[in-house]
């Protein structure tokens, strides 16, 4: 069995301020989910802190591409060094966030290694890029269009490297229905990159859904897969501690059910966790079900999790 290690990458590089004058708050995940002693209850092995730069935009403006690139790419390449150390060893990272940018170091990390795909548990695609959008800035809405090699060189040729992952080792799952027919969903349609919304999963067995992505990257030219998981795939009342909070997710069950089939496979390298804010979550309880989610993910199949988690009481 693979020790689970939990990295620290409390990076809030790659979203656009709540509020002039603000930060994204998303930086303090980590710490709030470590205050649930997620550690201790994953058994998990203490990795380190991956230290961001400083969140500056400095006199940045729409159409300048994406704000914060270099100290993105900086952070990607320092972030993916330690990931790549873990996975090196045989250990599997469990990556606490941060936003959703620092999937961009899992993706070097393993492209360095060989070919890995990616398995994106989020509300929406994050697929954002300057062929279909006049809106680009923010790398935590754009991080898979950047890893597939979208988007400006500094970012996504990192290393000589581009692309970190191929169009055909990709899958969503979550994304809300209302989102399938926008034109980011319209595009990943025509690549024949598949997306199972939360009303796929509720249609078919989400444990059956998840075990069909494994099998799908069970081929000789694939190594494995990352399992990167942003919280806003999470219905807003049950989490509402997100930067979008949009209608329609999926429930903490029903989450857990599709997280674990994917997290136990041999093939699965590591995952992340994003998004989670808790300035938006005065009184911890979006935290605790967080972390309740993620210990359940990886708890054993049959040990009750079904019913859905149980409401932590803290450290």
């Amino acid at each position: 069995m693979r020790n689970l290690v939990v990295v620290d990458a409390p990076s809030n590089l790659g979203l656009r301020p709540p509020a002039p004058g603000t930060v994204p708050g998303c930086y303090k995940l980590a710490g709030a989910l470590r205050e649930q002693r997620i550690v201790r209850r994953l058994g998990a092995l203490e990795g380190c802190v991956v230290v961001p730069p400083r969140y500056d935009r400095g006199d940045w403006q729409e159409g300048d591409g994406v704000f914060n690139a270099a100290a993105l790419a900086s952070y990607t390449r320092k972030l993916a060094d330690r990931i790549e150390h873990h996975v090196r060893a045989g250990d599997f990272p469990v990556v606490l966030g941060g936003d959703c940018s620092i999937q961009l170091g899992a993706s070097l990390a393993l492209r360095r290694l060989g070919r890995y795909g990616l398995v994106a548990v989020d509300a929406s695609p994050d697929f954002r890029h300057p062929g279909n959008s006049r809106r680009i800035g923010a790398a935590g809405g754009e991080e898979v269009a950047l890893a597939t090699g979208r988007g400006q060189d500094d970012l996504t040729d990192l290393e000589g490297l581009k692309p970190y992952l191929r169009d055909e080792d990709v899958r969503f799952f979550g994304v809300r229905d209302a989102f399938r027919d926008d034109e980011e969903c319209a595009e990943l349609a025509a690549l024949k990159i598949p997306v199972v919304t939360v009303g796929d999963l509720r249609a078919s067995d989400a444990d059956a859904l998840a075990r069909a992505a494994v099998e799908s990257f069970a081929s000789p030219d694939v190594s494995g897969f990352w399992v990167h998981l942003d919280a806003d795939v999470l219905d807003p009342g049950v989490m509402p501690a997100v930067d979008s909070p949009d209608a329609d997710g999926l429930l903490p069950a029903e989450l857990v059910a599709l997280l674990r089939p994917l997290l136990a496979s041999p093939l699965c390298a590591g995952f992340n966790v994003t998004i989670y804010d808790p300035d938006l979550d005065p009184d911890g309880t979006a935290g605790a079900l967080l972390a309740d989610i993620v210990v359940d993910a990886f708890a054993p199949a049959g040990s009750g999790a079904a019913n859905g988690p149980a409401t932590s009481t803290g450290p």
